[in-house]
């Protein structure tokens, strides 16, 4: 019966996010032959003849709900139909992208584990000598390189390697001479994440009580180390499966700046130019995937655990971090001021004749490409930035909490489904349904943010209701919600909100991809991620006009990756 209705809940997922997909048109209002039109020939008039010619040509539905049930029924013998642009068969075209994006994501994948070993690779070898934290060294760069910015990461290296230093092609896709820079572009960011999850699992492993038994009675440090990793890499593993999965949904930045025919580009234009049968079947494709690799995480979990998962023999401990350091208070005392200093400032005050100057005593920050004050829009900006991405984490946090401890045994479902799905795509869904803005693009990111948190909920619920504490609680009668409230939690909590606390300049540059495209902050809103997409231009011949908010993402990241919560 468990596995009926699990099956229910991911076939269910999967035709929602077909009819959500399939009435994109009409939710915004559009007409879609308008829509294909300007995607083959933006010169074309609008006439009502050549509308209706490209109607009865692809075969557009007259409503979602019919057209939908007819993509499916071809998707479910592997026709996934005819491009309304081009005319070409999907099924072709997308399997030529997913090669590709697979080869991407899975380089990305490797540069994120290597970088996130070479960072913790030192911290950790002193950790197993004396039992304590992998301290704060490791989490500080781990933080500050989740917090950069990807297609600023991007356009850096493309600037550089590619154009200065011709080390690398700067566009397309020819093989692998193509796949180093944009590799790099999507794991090092992806890195700082898996660092401080890492980071996390292995202060958690740390206080567990066998690490401290093993070392008094004499086992060899190696020997520690090794099962000190194999027992933190149980955790993270599930977390690595889905963030290899999220580069082959979130790759789309990257793939449009170094020009590679990706499955993310492809759904990107496929998007903006409402190809109904290309979207879908991008999305099924990254559903289908997100479903099979989530539940081989959750398998490879297990199996690392081994009797472990059966025998009451896990006993997980609340770790003993190094504590917040001093010198992070300083960072956000100087993140604090420079808000503070920019608040009187006049944040949209335009001077044509002081455009892009380098920072003087009158404009610390410089100028941008209007002549606006750089230090007064950085502490605009601050509002917006913080303000929506803690919103962002916090409603995430609640929801993945929610999502990955209420059930008593875990399985793949509707989160590794969602988790393929682009932001991008969550955010033309809900301006669609309600217009572009600040609490839509919120709303959007919102929508996957949850995802990770949860899997990350799952893998550590899983691991406590195998402990021998919890199995004396049920053997004394304790029920679900009783096990849920006073033990599953109070364990999971501290490690899933460092995590959320983590990933809060990921939702801000998250949700400054969405204002890039018009479906957050205004053009002029000084909101951090607004301002780096719109200085972007300008980062080779002025590069203060990114330092700026690029500066202020950094050590909101760092801040947020050194903050204690919890019990630790």
């Amino acid at each position: 019966m468990p596995a009926l209705r699990g099956l229910l809940v991911v076939v269910g997922a999967f035709t929602g996010l077909a009819f959500v997909v399939g009435a994109l048109p009409w939710l915004g209002g559009d007409d879609p032959a308008q829509t294909v039109l300007r995607a083959r020939s933006a010169e074309q008039e609008l006439d009502p003849a050549v509308l209706e010619a490209i109607r009865r040509d692809v075969g557009m539905p007259d409503d979602p709900i019919s057209g939908t049930l007819s993509w499916l029924a071809g998707a479910v013998r592997g026709d996934f139909g005819q491009s309304w642009v081009t005319g070409a068969p999907v099924s072709t075209s997308i399997g030529q992208a997913l090669g590709i994006s697979i080869t991407l994501a899975l380089a990305a994948s490797a540069v994120c584990l290597v970088c996130a070993l070479l960072v913790l690779a030192p911290s950790l070898w002193r950790a197993t000598r004396t039992a304590q934290s992998v301290g704060n060294g490791a989490i500080a760069v781990g933080s500050l390189l989740a917090a950069l910015p990807e297609f600023l990461l991007a356009a850096a290296l493309l600037t550089v390697l590619a154009v200065h230093l011709g080390l690398a092609p700067t566009s397309g896709w020819a093989g692998p001479q193509n796949m180093p820079l944009p590799a790099l572009a999507l794991g090092i960011p992806a890195a700082g994440v898996l660092t401080r999850m890492l980071a996390t699992a292995i202060d958690n492993v740390l206080s567990e009580p066998w690490v401290h038994t093993w070392r008094a009675t004499g086992f060899r440090r190696t020997a520690v180390l090794t099962a000190v990793v194999h027992r933190a890499v149980a955790v993270a593993l599930p977390q690595l499966v889905l963030l290899f999965v999220g580069l082959l949904g979130s790759g789309i930045v990257i793939e449009t700046v170094f020009a590679i025919p990706g499955l993310g580009a492809i759904a990107l234009h496929a998007v903006l130019a409402q190809d109904l049968p290309v979207v879908q079947a991008c999305v099924a494709v990254l559903a289908l995937l997100g479903l099979v690799l989530g539940a081989m995480g959750i398998l490879a979990h297990r199996w690392m655990l081994g009797a472990a998962l059966h025998s009451a023999g896990l006993a997980p401990a609340a770790p003993r971090s190094a504590g917040t350091p001093r010198w992070a208070f300083a960072v956000a005392a100087v993140l604090g001021t420079a808000i503070v200093a920019g608040m009187p400032r006049d944040p949209n005050a335009i001077t044509l004749t002081e455009r892009l100057h380098a920072p003087t005593a009158a404009h610390p920050f410089g100028t941008d490409a209007l002549g606006r004050d750089l230090l007064a829009r950085f502490g605009h900006g601050a509002l917006p930035s913080i303000g929506a991405s803690l919103t962002v984490s916090a409603a995430a946090l609640v929801i993945g909490l929610v999502a990955g401890t209420t059930r008593t045994r875990p399985r793949a479902g509707i989160a590794d489904v969602l988790n393929a799905v682009p932001p991008v795509l969550a955010g033309v869904v809900v301006a669609a349904v309600a217009g572009p803005g600040m609490l839509s693009a919120a709303v959007a990111v919102c929508a996957v943010a949850w995802i990770p948190l949860a899997v990350h909920s799952r893998t550590l619920a899983t691991e406590v209701r195998a402990s021998g504490f919890v199995q004396a609680a049920v053997t004394s009668g304790a029920g679900h919600a009783q096990i849920l409230l006073r033990h599953v939690l109070p364990s999971v909590l501290p490690s899933v909100a460092r995590h959320a606390l983590v990933r809060l300049p990921h939702n801000a540059l998250a949700l400054a991809g969405l204002g890039f495209l018009g479906l957050a902050a205004p053009h002029d809103s000084p909101e951090w991620g607004t301002m780096l997409s719109q200085s972007l231009d300008y980062a080779e011949t002025a590069p203060w006009t990114v330092a700026a908010p690029a500066t202020g993402l950094a050590l909101l990241g760092l801040i947020a990756g050194l903050s204690r919560t919890g019990r630790d």
